[in-house]
């Protein structure tokens, strides 16, 4: 990776945590140090998980509880089993809590003021702007992908989400009974594998694969949850299964999809995917695609912007 680009993301971190008051003892003046102030502020009017909150800040589970210990001996949270499983923490804000959430709140309002105030209108458009820009980027540098078993709630959920989003896109809806399957045993190893995408713990995409002896590689069940499109997961996605293909042996990849997945279609083809005769019987496809794996996505199509990727 280039040295020039290294840099310039080390001197944003260090420009950022500086004018945050990342760095002082005391975030925004309250006596503690931001990952306290950042944990309350998550657990929320309605309290939170403490796993689920470990997945969403990316935290250790020591370091957090240790965050958790200093916020009850102040008195502004507790943290009891849940109401309805005792296998579960839950963290709650007490009156106090609730009162300190909602100061740190104020504060941090005055701090977004005091970042644009010595602005102009102009700056002040292109900061928020850069800003959100920037989320959305960190957002897709934070995003995991990784095989599970089909099996597993992620995966679960994944395929839940894909079967309604087609549903609702198909012109007369999709029965997964009527399609082509893919069931668990042909997504597992040596069959095939799954890929599941998280950001934090929460599934946001998934890909899979079935090999076949003496013929390509089929990719299935592409789907990206729309929270997270235009983040480029989409090809990420493809990339790795691509990748995963080729390692198994397999020089070609293929898949099949429906006219309404516009944009899915448009990755395939900016990807490298040529259309080929049918190959399948598949009642939900009218475009069936097949990519050699030592062939290269087209130059122009791949610097091109795309809308954000739908199931396949």
């Amino acid at each position: 990776m280039h040295e020039l680009l290294i840099e310039r993301v080390r001197s944003f971190n260090r420009t950022v945590t500086q004018r945050v008051g990342a760095l002082e003892e005391a975030y925004l003046s309250r006596g503690r140090p931001l990952g306290q102030s950042r944990v309350l502020w998550e657990i929320g009017p309605d309290g939170a998980d403490v796993r689920s909150l470990r997945g969403r800040l990316g935290l250790d589970s020591g370091y957090l509880s240790r965050l958790l210990r200093a916020l009850e001996a102040e008195g502004l949270v507790t943290v009891a089993p849940s109401d309805t499983d005792g296998r579960i923490r839950t963290a709650r804000l007490t009156p106090a809590g609730l009162a300190e959430r909602a100061e740190l709140d104020r504060r941090s309002d005055d701090l977004a003021a005091s970042i644009l105030n010595p602005l102009t209108p102009a700056q002040r458009e292109r900061l928020a702007a850069a800003m959100a820009e920037v989320e959305r980027l960190l957002l897709a540098s934070m995003i995991e992908i990784s095989p599970i078993d089909p099996r597993h709630p992620h995966a679960r959920h994944c395929m839940a989400a894909y079967f309604a989003e087609l549903n609702r896109r198909f012109e007369n809806g999709f029965d997964p009974g009527r399609s082509n399957p893919a069931a668990d045993a042909e997504l597992t190893l040596p069959r095939g594998l799954l890929l599941v995408a998280r950001l934090g713990e929460e599934p946001v995409g998934c890909g899979a694969l079935k090999f076949h002896r003496d013929a390509p590689a089929e990719i299935k069940r592409m789907w990206v949850a729309e929270t997270v499109r235009g983040l480029g997961l989409g090809r990420r996605l493809l990339e790795e299964l691509e990748a995963r293909a080729a390692d198994s042996g397999a020089g070609t990849v293929r898949l099949e999809t429906n006219r309404a997945l516009t944009s899915a279609i448009a990755l395939y083809r900016s990807a490298g995917y040529r259309e080929v005769p049918a190959f399948n019987d598949e009642p939900y496809a009218h475009h069936w695609f097949e990519k050699p794996l030592d062939a290269e996505p087209d130059a122009e199509g791949s610097q091109a912007e795309h809308p954000p990727p739908q199931p396949a």
